[in-house]
């Protein structure tokens, strides 16, 4: 069995030359620098912030949903 050592599959690794991955790679990297130049002090932690709790809203619908199916099955 092969390891995968990226968090992404490459399904199109073989029309994609491994180079040009790489300089995409890097332009993104790039972007986010750039992005980070662009945007007020606090606006990444503030955007992490809010991300969580948006997660975290998810969640308790995920769970008020499994209450609710849980409690049909009860009866």
């Amino acid at each position: 069995m092969t390891e995968q050592t990226s968090k992404h599959p490459r399904p199109l690794k073989d029309l994609i030359p491994d180079e040009a991955l790489e300089h995409l790679k890097a332009a993104h990297a790039e972007m986010h620098k750039s992005m980070e130049t662009l945007l007020p002090p606090g606006f990444i932690e503030h955007r992490r912030a809010a991300r969580k709790e948006v997660l975290k809203a998810a969640r308790s619908v995920l769970d008020a949903a499994l209450k609710k199916l849980e409690s049909a099955t009860d009866s």
